[in-house]
């Protein structure tokens, strides 16, 4: 199927793609560090919010493994933040499809697929209403260049770490986009959501 073909669907999901940025672009730093994007409490509340909102998360294996190592038990530490607990219980609930080949199983709510993540997001933006997720660059980089993203969600923290692993991939043409919102944060972190165009 061709890269404009792909650009042409449009399921019953919504696929969005969003995560905390330094202002160059990456996720995380050279050596793998996110500390620089520690969220506000105004921001981790938005983040709860829109996990709140998301009918199906896609992940890989290394993003699930490293979530997985703490969020089911976050919220049972004495002193645990209430925003905390809150996005704990709301990551444990949220139905989550893991690609892996190495994974013998997974859980939290949890199905393990070992299929091509194009193909397999496709159906499931197909048979899902309400938002769909995908979390983590990796998994992202061949589904953003499917062009199957509705909708990139890029929380620019005020830091320009240099490099690392970097927010969108290399692309086989420009992705045309339209700003839908963009909103202030404390600490100087800005939002900023745009909608993939189709036309």
């Amino acid at each position: 199927m061709s890269f404009a073909l792909r650009c042409s669907l449009t399921g019953m999901g919504k696929l969005i793609y969003g995560f905390n940025v330094s202002v160059d672009g990456y996720i995380a730093d050279a050596q793998g560090n996110i500390d620089w994007s520690e969220p506000s409490e105004e921001l981790h509340q938005y983040w709860n919010d829109f996990e709140r909102e998301t009918a199906l998360s896609f992940y890989g294996r290394r993003l699930y493994e490293l979530m997985s190592a703490y969020w089911p038990t976050a919220d049972q530490a004495p002193d645990a933040d209430p925003m905390i607990v809150d996005y704990a219980r709301v990551w444990l609930d949220m139905p989550k499809v893991v690609f892996s080949r190495t994974l013998e199983s997974v859980d939290w709510n949890s199905r393990l697929e070992r299929g091509d993540p194009v193909e397999v997001v496709t159906k499931l933006k197909a048979e899902t209403e309400g938002n769909l997720e995908v979390a983590g660059a990796t998994l992202a980089a061949p589904i953003v260049r499917a062009g199957l993203v509705d909708e990139y969600r890029l929380v620019v923290a005020p830091t320009a770490v240099g490099g690392g692993t970097p927010f969108l991939p290399s692309l086989p043409s420009w992705i045309s986009l339209r700003l839908l919102e963009n909103r202030t944060f404390p600490g100087g972190t800005v939002l900023l959501r745009y909608a993939a165009r189709r036309d």
